[in-house]
C-alpha cells in the first residue's frame, strides 16, 4: 500500500521503506525487536494502536514525504529531551536507527528487489521531530552510505533481507525512508524550498501489532534470530581451542605411558635398545607431544600475549618431554643421583663434609641445603625426590628464562618461540639430582636479575634501525675498519630494554646478586665463572649500570672459595687443577669425537642427533642474529649469553664434559637468537602501530601476512622436528641409564652388609680410566664402601681378572653385575649383546665364588672363602689431619675482609647516583682502602697454590 505525503497516515508498516528523490519508493531491511522493547512486524489497514483486528490482512506501508513540506531543524542536546527548534524528539536516540548511507541518487526504484539493496546507517547532522498525519516523525539530515551498520545501530539492524516481524510485546514498529534533506546542521530554522532538496532520512515509529502464529503462512517456518550455537563456537575457537588441545594432548600422553602395553599404548621397557626409550614409545605419545606443540603455535598466531595460557602450554610439553622417564620407569635414572643421595645422607648423618672422601664435597653448599631440609622435613628416602626432580627442574628454569625474555626487545611470538626452543633442546640431562641442575637455576636468576634490574640502554633509535638521535648528522669515520664497524654497531638499536627502578630495590638486588652468586661458589666448580663472565660481558658492552667493583669483588669470592676451602681438592693435584689451560683442540676433541668413536652402529645415531641438535640451534642462532643486524637491532646481551660460555673450553676438560656444560650455559642466549631466525621484526612501537615493523619490501619478498604465516609453518615444522630428535638425544642411553628395582635391591643388600666396611667391585673395560659406575651406587653408608674396577673382556668366559681382583681384596668385596653395566659395555665398547647372560653364567660356574644375591637385572658375587686370618678393615678416615696453610695466610684472610667491605660500600655509592661532590670523594676514599686491601689478599692466594701446592696430599 502506497500513502502520498498529506494524507492521513494510519496504517502500521512491518518493514521499512526508502524514498528517493525521484518519490519512488522501495523495501529497505527492517528492524528487529531491540532491547527497548521495539517490535517489528506487519500491521493492519487501519490500525493506530499496538492490536489489530482478527483476521485483518497484512498490509505494508510505504511513506513518501516531499522535502519541502518537511520543516527541518538542528538536532538539540540528546540529553535535553527536545530539538533545538523546540519540538520534542522521539523517545528512540537517533543512533538505534538503522537506515541506509547510500545516496539518494543510487537507491534502486521500487521495481529493484530488496535483496539488491544493502543495508546501511545514517550520520546525522540534524534533524527535527514533529507529526505527520498523526504519526509521530523524526527526519534526520544526512548522506546515505553503503555498508553495515553503526556499532551503536548493531543491536537493533536486521540482516540483508531479513523480514520484520512484531513479538506481540506492544511496542513501535520502526519505518524509515529516505528524504530530501534540509539544511546542514547548525544552520538557521529554515523551511527548504523544492529547488533546495537535498537527501534526507525520515523514521517514523508506530505501533507493533501483537503476533500470533497464525499469522505465518502455512509451510513457513519462524526465522531465526539468534546467532547459532554453532557459529558461536567456531568465531570463538581461538580462544577455547588451544587450551582444549593441550588437555587433550596431556591426557592422551599420560594414558599412552601409563596403561598396560599393547596396540598404540604403553611401554614395554624390555623393548628399549640402542635408540633408547623412544623405542618403546607407542605412537600415540609422539601424537600427544605433537598435538601439545601444534596448540602451542595456534596460541601464538593469534599475537596477543595470553602468558597465563602459554605457560601452561609449556609446561605441559615440558611435561611430556622432561617427565617420560619418571612416568614409565619406577626408580630414579642416572646412577650418579645416587651418590648425591649419599652425600645427603653423609652430611646429614655426621653433620660435616669431607672432601677426602669426594672432591665433589669441596662444593657441598647443595648438598648441605639439602641435608637441612630433608632432616627438618623428617624425609629419608629421596627416591622420589631424585625421581621427579629432572621435569621439577626444567621447571624452575622456565622461571627465570622467561623474565629474561621480558628484557629483550622482541615480538610476542619471538618471545614464547624461544621459551620453547629452551625446553626442547635440552637434552644434556644436567637437570638430574646433582649441584650442577641446581646451580644452574641460580645462574638463570644471576642473569635475570643483571637484565631487570641493573639493565642499561643507550637512547634507542627508530624501530627500523636508524641511527640514533646523537650519531645522526654527525660525520662517521671515513677511515679504519675498526672505526667504521663500531661506528655502524654503535648506531644499531638495543636489543634489550632498560626498566627504571629506585635505589632501594637497586640496593636489594644487589644482596640477592651477591647472595646467589655465594651459593653457586659454595655448591659448584665452574657455575660462578660462567656468572662472572656474563657481568664482565655486560660492563665491556655497556648493558649495565653496576661498575667495575662487582666483578673483582664476586672474582675474590671465587677465588678465596678454592683457595682457603677446596685444599684437599687441590693440595698436590695443581696439575690437574691447571693442567687443561689453553688446550682447546684437545679438549674439544674429547668432547665430540672421542663419543662417538667406539660405539655401538645403533647407538651411533643417538650421538649424532645431540651434534646434529647442537649445530641447528647455533645455525639458527647465526641466521637470528643476521637477521636481527639487517633490521637495524644489536643484541648484546644475548650475544653474550651465547659466547662468553664458549671461552670455558680453554680452561679445562672437566672430565670430558666441558663441551656438554659450555651447551647448557650457552643455551639462553642460543634460544632467543634462534627464535629470530623465524620472527625478527621489532614490536610496534606505540598503540596505534602496527602489531610489527619489518624492513621495506625488496622486489622478491612476500606481503607482510604471507611472510608471518610462512614464519610461523617453518617455526611450528621446526619445534615437531626438535621434540622428536630431543626424545631420542635425551634418552639415547636409557639402556645403562635406567635404574631397575632389581639394581637397586641388590645395592641394599650390601649396604646391609658393609659393617665394619665394605668393598664394591664394578665392571669396566680398561683399568685406569675414570669411569662412573653404571650402578646406583652411594646412596648409603658412603663412607664405609670404597668402589673399585674390576677387569672384563669382550669374552665372558675369560673372568681371570675379576677372579684375581677377588684374591688381593679383604673380606666383605662383593661383585656386582648388573643389566646397566652390560648395556654401558655393549654400546660403548661393541660387547656382545649375550655378554650378560654368558658371564653371569661362567661366574656361576667359577669354585671360587658365591652368589649371595640374584634378580632378573642384577646379581651380586664373593669369594666362597678368603684367607685365614684377615680381618676387614674399619673404614678410611673421613678427614685429614688439618688443612695445610702458608705464613701469609692470616694477612690474607684480613685483607679478603677489608677488600669485600670496600667494595660493597663502592657499589652502593654507585646505585646512589654518578654525580660529583660527597658522593664521588666518598669513592675515592674507598678506592683508597680497597685497591690495597685487594692486591694483598690476591698475592696471599698466590702464595698459598705456590706454597700448599707443592705438598704431597
Amino acid at each position: 500500500m502506497r500513502q502520498r505525503a498529506g494524507d492521513d497516515v494510519t496504517t502500521g508498516a512491518a518493514e521499512t521503506a526508502e524514498v528517493n528523490e525521484n518519490g519512488s519508493t522501495r523495501s529497505a531491511p527492517p528492524v528487529p525487536a531491540g532491547s527497548e522493547g521495539e517490535a517489528t512486524g506487519p500491521v493492519s489497514p487501519g490500525a493506530s494502536g499496538s492490536s489489530r483486528e482478527e483476521g485483518a490482512p497484512e498490509v505494508t506501508a510505504t511513506v513518501r514525504i516531499p522535502a519541502f513540506r518537511v520543516p527541518f531543524h538542528p538536532m538539540g542536546r540528546p540529553d535535553a529531551g527536545t530539538s533545538a527548534s523546540g519540538i520534542p524528539v522521539s523517545d528512540t536516540p537517533a543512533s538505534d536507527t538503522p537506515v541506509s548511507d547510500t545516496p539518494a541518487s543510487d537507491t534502486p526504484a521500487s521495481d529493484t528487489p530488496a535483496s539488491d539493496t544493502p543495508e546501511g546507517n545514517v550520520s546525522g547532522r540534524g534533524a527535527f521531530a514533529g507529526e505527520i498525519g498523526g504519526v509521530g516523525v523524526r527526519v534526520i539530515e544526512g548522506e546515505t552510505t553503503k555498508g553495515r551498520t553503526t556499532p551503536a545501530d548493531a543491536a537493533g539492524a536486521p540482516p540483508e533481507g531479513a523480514r520484520a516481524e512484531g513479538d506481540g510485546s506492544g511496542g513501535e514498529t520502526v519505518v524509515a525512508g529516505a528524504l530530501p534533506a534540509g539544511p546542514s546542521a547548525g544552520a538557521p530554522d529554515a523551511t527548504a524550498s523544492p529547488a533546495e532538496e537535498t537527501d534526507t532520512t525520515a523514521e517514523v515509529r508506530l505501533p507493533a501489532p501483537p503476533r500470533t502464529p497464525a499469522d505465518d503462512p502455512p509451510g513457513t517456518a519462524a526465522p531465526a534470530v539468534r546467532r547459532s550455537r554453532v557459529t558461536t563456537l567456531m568465531r570463538t575457537a581461538s580462544v577455547w581451542l588451544p587450551p582444549l588441545l593441550t588437555v587433550e594432548g596431556l591426557i592422551m600422553y599420560v594414558l599412552a605411558l601409563r596403561v598396560a602395553p599393547g596396540p598404540w599404548r604403553g611401554v614395554d621397557l624390555a623393548e628399549v635398545d640402542g635408540l633408547g626409550l623412544v623405542s618403546a614409545l607407542p605412537g600415540t605419545a609422539f601424537a600427544a607431544i605433537m598435538l601439545m606443540i601444534v596448540a602451542f603455535f595456534v596460541t601464538i598466531a593469534q599475537n596477543t600475549d595470553r602468558k597465563f595460557l602459554l605457560l601452561f602450554q609449556l609446561a605441559a610439553i615440558t611435561f611430556a618431554l622432561h617427565g617420560a622417564a619418571a612416568l614409565v620407569e619406577n626408580e630414579a635414572r642416572f646412577h650418579t643421583a645416587y651418590v648425591h643421595a649419599g652425600f645427603v645422607e653423609y652430611i646429614s648423618r655426621t653433620g660435616e663434609s669431607s672432601a677426602i672422601l669426594d672432591a665433589r664435597l669441596a662444593w657441598p653448599g647443595f648438598f648441605a641445603l639439602v641435608a637441612f631440609v630433608t632432616k627438618a622435613a623428617g624425609i629419608t628416602d629421596l627416591t622420589t625426590i631424585m625421581q621427579w626432580t629432572p621435569l621439577l627442574s626444567n621447571l624452575l628454569y622456565l622461571l627465570p628464562f622467561v623474565l629474561i625474555l621480558r628484557q629483550v626487545v622482541a615480538t610476542t611470538r619471538a618471545r614464547w618461540f624461544a621459551a620453547l626452543l629452551f625446553v626442547i633442546v635440552q637434552w644434556i640431562g644436567q637437570d638430574y639430582f646433582s649441584s650442577q641442575g641446581f646451580t644452574y637455576a641460580v645462574y638463570l636468576a644471576f642473569v635475570a636479575i643483571l637484565l631487570r634490574w641493573f639493565g642499561r640502554v643507550d637512547p634507542r633509535g627508530d624501530l627500523h634501525g636508524n641511527l640514533r638521535g646523537d650519531l645522526r648528522g654527525k660525520p662517521q669515520p671515513s677511515r679504519g675498519l675498526i672505526r667504521r664497524a663500531a661506528a655502524r654497531l654503535g648506531g644499531l638499536t638495543p636489543g634489550e630494554l632498560s626498566r627504571p627502578t629506585g635505589v632501594y630495590d637497586r640496593s636489594i638486588m644487589l644482596i640477592v646478586l651477591i647472595g646467589l652468586f655465594g651459593i653457586a661458589t659454595a655448591s659448584h666448580q665452574i657455575t660462578p665463572f660462567m656468572m662472572l663472565g656474563i657481568l664482565t660481558g655486560l660492563l665491556l658492552f655497556r648493558r649495565t649500570s653496576l661498575s667495575w667493583g662487582l666483578p673483582f669483588l664476586l672474582g675474590l669470592v671465587a677465588l678465596s672459595w678454592i683457595s682457603y676451602q677446596t685444599v684437599a681438592f687441590w693440595s698436590g693435584h695443581i696439575d690437574e687443577l691447571f693442567g687443561d689451560l689453553g688446550r682447546v683442540l684437545d679438549n674439544l676433541q674429547s668432547n665430540t669425537g672421542d663419543r662417538i668413536d667406539g660405539s655401538d652402529p645403533e647407538h651411533a645415531p643417538v650421538l649424532t642427533a645431540r651434534l646434529g641438535i647442537c649445530a641447528v640451534i647455533l645455525a639458527l642462532a647465526a641466521t637470528g642474529l643476521l637477521r636481527r643486524l639487517r633490521r637495524g637491532v644489536g643484541d648484546r646481551a644475548a650475544l653474550l649469553l651465547l659466547c662468553t660460555p664458549v671461552l670455558a673450553l680453554g680452561l679445562q676438560n672437566y672430565g670430558g664434559e666441558i663441551g656438554l656444560r659450555i651447551y647448557l650455559f650457552a643455551l639462553p642466549g642460543a634460544c632467543v637468537l634462534a627464535a629470530y631466525a623465524f620472527f625478527p621484526n621489532l614490536p610496534a612501537a606505540t598503540a596505534g602501530a602496527p602489531e610489527e615493523t619489518a624492513p621495506a619490501r625488496g622486489r622478491f619478498r612476500f606481503g607482510p601476512a604471507l611472510t608471518r604465516r610462512i614464519s610461523l609453518v617453518s617455526a611450528a615444522v621446526c619445534a615437531l622436528a626438535l621434540s622428536m630428535a630431543f626424545l631420542v638425544a635425551r634418552y639415547g642411553n636409557e639402556q645403562f641409564e635406567r635404574v631397575s628395582a632389581d639394581e637397586v635391591a641388590a645395592m641394599h643388600y650390601i649396604y646391609d652388609h658393609d659393617k665394619p666396611s665394605a668393598r664394591v667391585l664394578y665392571l669396566v673395560p680398561l683399568i685406569g680410566e675414570e669411569v662412573t659406575p653404571a650402578i646406583p651406587w652411594g646412596e648409603k653408608d658412603f663412607d664405609r664402601i670404597s668402589y673399585e674396577q674390576a677387569l672384563v673382556s669382550r669374552d665372558p668366559a675369560q673372568i681371570s681378572s675379576v677372579i684375581d681382583k677377588f684374591r688381593v681384596s679383604p673380606p666383605n668385596t662383593y661383585l656386582i653385575t648388573t643389566r646397566g653395566q652390560a648395556g654401558y659395555l655393549q654400546l660403548n665398547h661393541n660387547f656382545p649383546d649375550d655378554w650378560a647372560s654368558r658371564f653371569r653364567t661362567a661366574l656361576d660356574a667359577s669354585p671360587e665364588l658365591k652368589r649371595v644375591f640374584t634378580s632378573d637385572d642384577a646379581a651380586v658375587y664373593t669369594m666362597k672363602s678368603f684367607p685365614e686370618g684377615v680381618e676387614i678393615p674399619e673404614p678410611g678416615a673421613s678427614t685429614g689431619i688439618g688443612d695445610p696453610t702458608s705464613p701469609w695466610t692470616p694477612i690474607g684472610l684480613g685483607a679478603l675482609g677489608v677488600t669485600w667491605i670496600a667494595l660493597f660500600a663502592y657499589e652502593l655509592s654507585v646505585l646512589r647516583g654518578r654525580g660529583r661532590g660527597r658522593v664521588s670523594r666518598a669513592r675515592r676514599w674507598i678506592l683508597l682502602v680497597a685497591v690495597p686491601a685487594f692486591l694483598v689478599a690476591l698475592v696471599v692466594i698466590a702464595e698459598r697454590f705456590v706454597v700448599i701446592g707443592a705438598q704431597q696430599p
